[in-house]
């Protein structure tokens, strides 16, 4: 894969890590942003686990979208749910990944 980085680009992330190399300055950025969407998926996820007083795992083992007649608003809910979930453990696999220096 042949990638290239803009010069614009390059003094973008110059600015906010004025004290690292590109590289290094480029995954610090990217390891700020994964942590900021984390955020937002673990607060999803919580979120829902007040509402429905259960994980998401016992959610789908109680069958709770089939006992509210596959509504909509469940429905839903277990899509963004699951979403989040997922969204938690990809980004958490990519942090420790980002940590691992090439």
């Amino acid at each position: 894969m042949d990638m290239t980085i803009t010069a614009e680009t390059i003094q973008f992330i110059q600015w906010l890590e004025p004290r690292r190399d590109v590289d290094s300055a480029l995954r610090k950025v990217l390891e700020n942003e994964i942590r900021r969407r984390l955020a937002t998926y673990e607060f999803t996820d919580r979120m829902f686990q007040r509402k429905y007083s259960m994980t998401l795992t016992e959610f789908q083992v109680a069958g709770v979208v089939k006992d509210h007649g596959y509504s909509y608003k469940v429905e839903s809910d277990h899509q963004e749910w699951d979403q989040a979930v997922d969204g938690v453990a990809t980004l958490r696999d990519m942090l420790q990944k980002l940590g691992k220096q090439p």
